[in-house]
């Protein structure tokens, strides 16, 4: 390993080890030197570069650390390597976090991150400083979520659902693997291997993204969870999840998360359909995309609007969190607080309190009845 790739400060290292696995060598060199530029502006002249003053070790700490999330999505979001940054990614970022289940104060924290980044930029490359479109306030005051389905439209998204995904095309695919599909197809629709054809093929709809879908409505699946999401997971027989404390996004408990019938039968059929396709044949993931590796929040976002534009609701800004959401809200309603932290794995009740608050239709209907 070269000098620049064994680069560290006094915050840790240069390239934090997740980042550096999805890098190639001369991406991770080019990454390596890029960060090493911006570090040593921070530490010596970044707070104010006039009077040669650098910001505290700590604030360094942190603004490291979150700049490198940000670059990832940024990768993410262009799905390719660049450290060529620009204002429209900053603010899809910070919509990305307004819609995520962190607290306002780190939020706040990824703003300024991006600002100063920005003003290095500025200060390195002559570039534009940023003014975000939006803002994050440290109040701690609870606020309803801002990204939000009402029932009517967790009902449309759910049937929405089973409009996307298929099978492979019959003509696209070796006899072999024809067979194979011919075989799970006959047993699906209840008649003899023999006589299933192209237009079995044809009305054969996946049963990935409904079952992923359904799941994340009943659920409330984070996207860090979908993507950790395994088999094991899944008891049908008892129509859970179980959710083990090492995979849990808090990592606190191993949690029993209630799913409907409706939902369990989704994922039953998918479990039995995933086993035809070979990219899961080493893999205990539970969704994988069209590459064979796990969802990420940018592509869950994506299908989410996707499926939103099917069942003919608003999609434009809204994020995957909508759905989780949504299901503090109304479970809320139903079954109280209690329900609520245990079905969307809260370690704290400061987060379910956000979700005590009436919905909208809820308080309209009953100023109605005030008169």
């Amino acid at each position: 390993m070269n000098q620049v790739k064994e680069a560290g400060f006094d915050g840790g290292r240069i390239v934090p080890k997740p980042t550096e696995s999805e890098l190639s060598d001369r991406q991770l060199e080019d990454y390596t030197e890029h960060r090493v530029r911006q570090i040593s502006w921070m530490q010596d002249i970044g707070k104010n570069p006039e009077q040669g003053e650098g910001y505290a070790q700590d604030t360094v700490n942190g603004r490291v650390y979150r700049l490198d999330q940000f670059y990832r999505f940024v990768w993410e979001y262009e799905d390719r390597y660049t450290t060529q940054i620009t204002h429209d990614h900053a603010d899809a970022w910070m919509r990305e976090l307004a819609a995520g289940d962190t607290s306002q104060e780190n939020k706040a924290s990824h703003l300024k991150a991006i600002k100063m980044l920005f003003r290095w930029r500025a200060w390195a490359f002559n570039g534009e400083e940023w003014d975000p479109e939006i803002s994050f306030s440290t109040n701690t005051g609870q606020t309803n979520p801002k990204d939000f389905l009402t029932e009517e439209e967790r009902r449309k998204v759910r049937d929405a659902a089973l409009e996307h995904g298929s099978v492979p095309n019959y003509g696209n695919i070796t006899p072999e693997e024809r067979d194979r599909w011919k075989a799970h197809l006959a047993q699906r629709f209840e008649k003899p291997k023999q006589e299933v054809g192209p237009s079995d093929f044809e009305r054969a709809n996946s049963w990935k993204i409904p079952s992923l879908i359904w799941t994340a409505l009943d659920a409330g699946l984070r996207p860090v969870e979908v993507k950790r999401a395994t088999v094991y997971w899944v008891d049908t027989s008892n129509m859970l999840l179980r959710i083990p404390k090492e995979d849990s996004s808090k990592n606190q408990d191993n949690w029993a998360v209630s799913v409907t019938e409706r939902t369990s039968n989704a994922l039953e059929r998918w479990l039995a359909e995933r086993e035809q396709y070979d990219k899961y044949d080493e893999s205990d993931r539970l969704w994988l995309n069209r590459a064979g590796t796990p969802y990420q929040s940018y592509s869950l976002n994506r299908i989410f609007r996707n499926v939103c534009e099917t069942a003919e609701i608003p999609s434009e800004g809204r994020t995957f969190y909508a759905i989780r959401h949504s299901l503090g809200t109304y479970m809320t309603r139903e079954e109280g607080l209690g329900a609520t932290q245990a079905q969307m794995r809260h370690k704290s009740h400061t987060s379910t309190m956000r979700y005590d608050q009436a919905p909208v239709e809820d308080r309209r209907d009953a100023l109605d009845r005030m008169g």
